[in-house]
């Protein structure tokens, strides 16, 4: 839980310029690919990450620009990653705005939950990343080269002229 807007901010600009590259590596044919049978697509995955900003955080109030919780996942991937360049960047501002450090402890209805705001901006940052890993997977499957998050990927090893850990 954030106890501070100065932390959570740092977190914030290193997690959402990382989800950002992610997205930016997307390729509208990518979108379409599935993860498993029967379940979510790339576009689809990407889309819930860039739309979850905006909707979670205006269960405490704020008004965060980008995607509406019930928009139609876009066939062209740079919209995905313009709607969460957007949200994150709405995000930073709204909080710097509207929200002090007293404020993280003040409480909402979050998913029939109770929950202090520090903790959902703590879930925010979580469920970007839970839903990060899932992305890569499903990128890596569709052929696609992954950025390094907490470190460099197998093809940023190499291009380092240094083999990749097995």
């Amino acid at each position: 839980m954030y106890t501070s807007l100065a932390s959570f901010h740092a977190s914030w600009q290193y997690e959402s310029e990382s989800t950002q590259k992610l997205l930016d590596r997307l390729t509208d044919a990518s979108l379409s690919h599935t993860l498993y049978p029967g379940g979510r697509t790339v576009g689809r995955l990407a889309w819930h990450i860039a739309q979850t900003i905006p909707e979670m955080l205006h269960r405490t109030g704020l008004v965060v620009s980008g995607a509406g919780e019930h928009d139609a996942v876009p066939t062209h991937a740079a919209d995905i990653a313009a709607a969460y360049r957007t949200a994150a960047a709405s995000l930073s501002e709204q909080l710097g705005a509207h929200w002090t450090d007293s404020t993280l402890l003040e409480t909402d209805d979050m998913y029939g939950e109770t929950w202090p705001r520090g903790m959902t901006l703590d879930v925010l940052i979580k469920h970007q990343t839970h839903h990060r890993g899932q992305l890569t997977v499903g990128m890596r499957q569709a052929g696609l080269v992954i950025p390094g998050m907490y470190g460099p990927a197998k093809e940023e090893w190499t291009a380092m002229g240094v083999p990749a850990p097995e």
